[in-house]
């Protein structure tokens, strides 16, 4: 029986790396993958060719290279990754780079890899929340957000898939407990008591793949998290895997805008946005489902026993 091709863009990245093992895991042999990268000459593409992925070359900023990326493919994996470039316009284009390309391909099954419009809840008007870029509230939620209709007006058949909080920044990401001058833990967020849906990247991957293997599921959003927690109940557990107290530095979203780190105002935003809609925006992601999807989806101290020495703590 021919295999079901599933073309992954970001295939070596966090997201798209997951689906791609997932795929290779899977020992019902249903599916192929074909892995989507910029560099096919790179090590980490080479990595995965050794693996036995197919690798072929496509571009974002180019419809004609994705859409002979996709030709052949049941599904795609349509990721984008807004803090290569800080972007919205370009992320909105590639969104909708991705949609021409799978409609001109003729796929069966998109995977949309996106996230809530906030100028919904927050309009630009509303001083609440600084607007950012004249157009955006939290820009690489409401970019990537703007492409959802290019998917649905082309027909494409997809399934919408907004992610949660990947657990994966407190390794690379810089957001992991910090040491202060007195030489204890800190864990900074922006939340307050609220609940922060979070979940392993790799658990996306693994929650995508379950995602093809719903049809059902086209023409739906679906929300993934590991585990919604408070940012306590996250030091918490840092505390118990770290060996050593971590505290609760719980700023206000106006403290962490303020830091200076290219995004801070995004990302000040962001946890505005989920701390303020925290019954919706936790709502929409629905653990159940996700455990449906990939029974093998970790929480938070799961993912800590296995990932704790590779959190820096200085």
């Amino acid at each position: 029986m021919e295999k079901k091709i599933i073309a992954v863009t970001g295939a070596t990245g966090a997201q798209g790396g997951g689906l791609v093992r997932a795929i290779l895991a899977d020992k019902s042999g249903e599916f192929a993958v074909r892995g989507i990268t910029r560099k096919p000459d790179s090590d980490k593409a080479q990595a995965l060719a050794k693996l036995g992925v197919e690798v072929v070359a496509g571009d974002l900023d180019d419809v004609a290279s994705l859409t002979k990326a996709f030709a052949g493919a049941y599904g795609v994996f349509c990721l984008t990754n807004f803090w290569e470039h800080f972007s919205g316009e370009k992320e909105t284009a590639q969104g909708k780079a991705l949609a021409q390309a799978a409609k001109s391909a003729g796929v069966k099954h998109a995977i949309w890899s996106t996230f809530e419009d906030t100028r919904k809840t927050f309009p630009l008007s509303d001083a609440r929340m600084p607007t950012l870029k004249d157009k955006y509230k939290v820009p690489h939620f409401d970019a990537k957000a703007e492409a959802n209709h290019f998917f649905t007006d082309l027909g494409v058949p997809t399934t919408f898939l907004v992610t949660s909080f990947y657990w994966d920044n407190l390794i690379g990401f810089g957001m992991g407990p910090k040491k202060g001058p007195d030489g204890k833990l800190a864990f900074v967020l922006p939340m307050g008591t609220k609940k922060l849906p979070g979940i392993a990247a790799e658990d996306i991957g693994k929650c995508a793949f379950g995602i093809f293997k719903r049809p059902d599921l086209i023409g739906k959003t679906v929300g993934v998290a590991g585990e919604h927690l408070t940012g306590a109940e996250m030091a918490s557990a840092l505390s118990h895997a770290l060996e050593q107290p971590v505290a609760l530095n719980a700023v206000s979203p106006e403290v962490y805008r303020g830091f200076g780190f290219p995004g801070a105002d995004d990302l000040g935003n962001m946890f505005q946005f989920k701390a303020e809609t925290e019954s919706a925006y936790c709502g929409a992601r629905d653990l159940s489902l996700c455990r449906s999807l990939n029974p093998e989806l970790q929480t938070f101290a799961k993912w800590l026993s296995k990932n704790k020495s590779r959190i820096p703590l200085e």
